[in-house]
This record gives C-alpha cells, sequence and structure tokens, in this order.
C-alpha cells in the first residue's frame, strides 16, 4: 500500500524510536485520518524489534490473551500466562534493557477502558523502569478527548509523555497525490468531497471520472461510504437527531448562530451550543471569526470543514427520499450536478486556494510573508450592506484580498478591476490583489506590480 505525505510526523516519531533510552509517544485524531498507517510506516523504517497490538472493546482477559500470543510470537517463546494485563506490561519493559523495543497500543481508549487504572498503571511502569528500559511506548486512539486527558495534569501520565502528535486531514496537495492522473480541476472537485482522508482517498477509482467515483462511494443507495458520517456522530452524539439538524442547516448555507438555531430546530440555544461544541471537538465543524475582529463573537460564523460531510447532508441526506425511487445516475444529474458545479466546489476551491497560500508562506515564496489569514468583515453603511471576504491575508505592509475564480472561461482584466472595486468600496485598504482562476487569465489581463495571479495548474505543482 502507497503511503503520501506526513514527512514531518513521520521524522518526529522515527527521531523518537532511535532515540536513547525510553520513550513515550501520543499519536491521536479523529478516525481514518491514518493514524495507524502512519505508526506502521514509522515502524517499518527502523529495524528495532516493534510489537503492535491493537485493543480490543472486550474484556481485559481477552485482551491479555490476544497481547500474551502476540509478544510469544514476536519473541519466539512459548505459550506465555500472566494473571493480568499490569503483570504482561512489567514483563516486557525488562526483555528492552539490552535491545529497543517499540511497544503499540492501538485504540487505547479501549484498552483504558476495560483495564481499571491503566493511566496508572503505565506511569508506575515507566518510572520505575525509566534508567535501564529501551522501549518506545505508543499510545493511540481515535476518542480525541479522552487522549488529550492523557496529557492533563491531573492524569498520572502527565509529564511522562516525550511526544504528542495530533494528525490531522491532509490538505489539497498531499491530497491529490492519491489520484495523481486527475486534472487539476478535478482534484480540486475530489478533495471538495474526500477532503484530506487517507482512507477516503484511497478508495478513489482512477479509471472512473468525478462523477462516477462520487456515485460509487457516497450517493447511490448501499455505496462504500453511505453510512461513513452516521456512524462516525453515533460514536460520539447520543442525540443524533440535533446532530442532523445543526449539520443540515450548516449544509444549507447558514453559518451565523442565529440562522443555524432558526433553521435547525434544535429545542434551545443551550443545546445547538452543546451540539456545535461536540462538532467542533469531533473536527467536523470550525468556529471561524474575521482577522480584522477576531473577539467580536456576533461576526463569528460555523462551517463544515469535513468534505464527506458537507456533501452528504447537502445532497444525500437532503433527498433521501427522491433518491430512493431514481437511478443513481439521474439522482446525480437531477440533484447534484448543477449545485455541485456552480456553488459546491467553487467554494472548495477558495479553501484550496487558501491552503496553497499557507504552503507557499511556509517555505517563503511569497512576495511578504504573510501573519494571519482568513475572512475579513466588512460594513458599508453608505450602500447598506455588509459581509465576507474569504481569502485575505495580513502582513507588516498590510492587507492583501485574494478571489478565487472556478469558472469554465479566463478571468478578464474587466472582471479584476470590477473586484477590486467593490474591494476598495467596502472600505478595505489592500496594498495587493490575488487572483486563483480554474481557466487561466484572458490576453487583455495587466502586469501590475500589484496583481498577483494563479493559474490552477500551479496549486499543484
Amino acid at each position: 500500500m502507497d503511503f503520501f505525505g506526513r514527512e514531518r510526523e513521520l521524522a518526529r516519531i522515527e527521531r523518537e524510536i532511535k532515540s536513547d533510552g525510553q520513550s513515550a509517544i501520543l499519536v491521536y485524531g479523529r478516525r481514518r485520518v491514518g493514524k495507524s498507517e502512519l505508526i506502521k510506516q514509522s515502524l517499518s523504517t527502523t529495524s528495532c524489534r516493534s510489537i503492535y497490538y491493537e485493543c480490543k472493546e472486550t474484556s481485559e482477559q481477552n485482551n491479555l490473551e490476544s497481547l500474551s500470543a502476540l509478544v510469544s510470537e514476536v519473541f519466539d517463546l512459548p505459550p506465555l500466562g500472566f494473571g493480568n494485563l499490569e503483570a504482561l506490561l512489567d514483563h516486557l519493559f525488562p526483555l528492552s534493557v539490552k535491545e529497543p523495543l517499540t511497544l503499540v497500543l492501538d485504540e487505547y481508549p479501549y484498552l483504558r477502558k476495560t483495564v481499571k487504572g491503566l493511566d496508572s498503571i503505565l506511569q508506575s511502569l515507566l518510572d520505575r523502569h525509566r534508567d535501564s528500559s529501551h522501549l518506545t511506548l505508543i499510545l493511540c486512539g481515535s476518542f480525541v478527548e479522552v487522549m488529550k486527558s492523557l496529557l492533563e495534569r491531573e492524569n498520572p501520565l502527565y509529564g511522562r509523555i516525550n511526544l504528542t502528535i495530533d494528525l490531522k486531514p491532509m490538505d489539497y496537495y498531499d491530497a491529490a497525490r492519491f489520484y495523481p492522473d486527475f486534472s487539476a480541476e478535478d482534484k480540486v472537485r475530489l478533495y471538495s468531497v474526500f477532503g484530506g482522508i487517507p482512507y477516503y482517498t484511497r478508495l478513489i477509482n482512477p479509471k472512473l471520472s468525478v462523477r462516477e467515483n462520487i456515485i460509487e462511494l457516497i450517493s447511490e443507495p448501499g455505496a462504500r461510504l453511505e453510512n461513513e458520517i452516521s456512524m462516525y456522530l453515533n460514536s460520539e452524539i447520543s442525540k443524533m437527531v440535533n446532530a442532523n439538524e445543526v449539520f443540515g442547516a450548516l449544509a444549507d448555507g447558514c453559518s451565523k448562530y442565529r440562522d443555524i438555531l432558526s433553521q435547525s430546530h434544535v429545542s434551545s440555544g443551550p443545546t445547538m451550543v452543546d451540539v456545535l461544541d461536540r462538532l467542533i471537538r469531533m473536527e467536523l465543524v470550525q468556529k471561524q471569526a474575521p482577522i480584522n475582529d477576531p473577539i467580536n463573537k456576533k461576526k463569528s460564523s460555523y462551517r463544515i470543514i469535513d468534505g464527506l460531510s458537507l456533501f452528504y447532508y447537502r445532497y444525500v441526506f437532503r433527498y433521501a427520499s427522491q433518491r430512493t425511487f431514481l437511478d443513481p445516475q439521474v439522482f446525480y444529474d437531477r440533484y447534484i450536478s448543477q449545485d455541485f458545479e456552480t456553488n459546491y466546489a467553487p467554494h472548495a476551491f477558495e479553501e484550496v486556494c487558501r491552503q496553497f497560500l499557507i504552503r507557499k508562506n511556509r517555505v517563503g515564496e511569497l512576495p511578504e510573508l504573510f501573519d494571519d489569514i482568513g475572512r475579513y468583515w466588512y460594513d458599508d453603511p453608505a450602500n447598506k450592506t455588509n459581509g465576507e471576504f474569504d481569502v485575505v491575508t495580513h502582513d507588516p505592509h498590510g492587507y492583501v484580498f485574494y478571489e478565487a475564480k472556478f469558472r469554465g472561461t479566463p478571468v478578464t482584466q474587466e472582471m479584476i478591476d470590477e473586484e477590486i472595486e467593490q474591494v476598495r468600496s467596502t472600505g478595505l485598504d489592500c496594498y495587493a490583489y490575488g487572483f486563483f482562476s480554474r481557466s487561466g487569465f484572458a490576453s487583455d489581463v495587466e502586469t501590475r506590480e500589484q496583481l498577483r495571479l494563479f493559474d490552477i495548474g500551479e496549486l499543484y505543482r
């Protein structure tokens, strides 16, 4: 199986495994983000002996027997018998005195739930064998809140973790490495649906079109990813009705608190706040504040940042009844195709452009490196309008405005002038303007010092 991206995380884990002495690593992140593959890839690049155990949501005895059998296999030992998990773990640490050993406990929250006081047991073992052991302990899990709690001051493991990796979805560039043969604009379309989750991107069939992949993987009844979102939500949210209501409102385009509350029909404000907070912690929704007024709560907005969740609630969940009675091809053409091209994909293109700017900024390849990027809130009393510009950066010289055009015709000079005039009319004082275009730029576009022009192909070079 090919492994793409994650170079920084790989290097950090490998460095910790190869370091002298004992070490403890924490790896966490949402489901399907690639935690297990990252760890396995790290282990494959080192020569030290390793034990990779995927904890089961079952009894301590069952886990004890499974892990004991694995230890026997790795060390070529006869069957081992231990009274409890603590005894088994205590047996492992001395085995790493003469040679390095890596022990991975994947889905650690399952084992933690079964074995009472497991955090304290590990803390005691780490402290007891600190000066003699060469064991690297890797704890991995998808229940982010549980994993983060291991880092809190009140937890027995506080201060014992040498490296913490909060694994996030891949950005647009690394995600596209899973489907290199598609055109640049199709890469944007695929990213808009499948995001940066490796489990999803691996399923994309290079022999099918974007449309065919979407139908086969998500929009037709019985599709591979049809129940993916509901399964993830069910694992962490008790009342799916409220989550469905909030997601539905967000997918419809509601972003302000009052609009979401009104559209969602959630019973009360506190209930909706609780649902939103939970979705934010699950990294499906993000609360955003404008870069020019970050502390004003009234101007904060909420958006679905997981592509598959957004697509599912915008099309599949919303038109569930119609989908039942229509051929998958007809359903796509009638309820998805047009909106996907005119609204859904263009919004995703804005996010891709934002990530492109962040990538360029990190490696110092922009004319002026920015210190902030986000949405800019404007209030134009003269024209009695207000709103947001989606991609604006701020650096020591001021603001730079960017516009992303995901349209089938080249951007013309007239379009550029109109956009700049609109920005100026709101009072936003920019010293430069940037334009991204799916279809390039017309021959009449002038080269100016204050203009930064990007063709879509540049985003994937």
